[in-house]
């Protein structure tokens, strides 16, 4: 599991299977949120969010819905998946 697979379900965990979290979001956690040079890990962070989701344990949600994991464009948010 990669730095940024961990923050991802870190930083859903937290916030439960109710909410959800922008890429931003991730991307703040991992660069400490100063200035704006977490932008460097939105491509990174789009591509662990897509393996998580195919994994079963996230889903990407477009417009508050759940959307395939496979080729998201547009602006995305993660939530957790809820455990059975």
């Amino acid at each position: 599991m990669t730095s940024i697979e961990a923050a991802i379900l870190r930083l859903t965990a937290e916030c439960g299977a109710d909410t959800s979290i922008s890429p931003i979001d991730v991307a703040q956690a991992l660069d400490g949120g100063a200035g704006d040079a977490w932008r460097r890990h939105l491509t990174a962070i789009r591509k662990a969010a897509i393996r998580l989701a195919v994994a079963g344990q996230i889903e990407i949600l477009r417009k508050g819905k759940p959307a395939p994991p496979v080729d998201i464009k547009g602006v995305i948010r993660l939530r957790r998946v809820e455990s059975a």
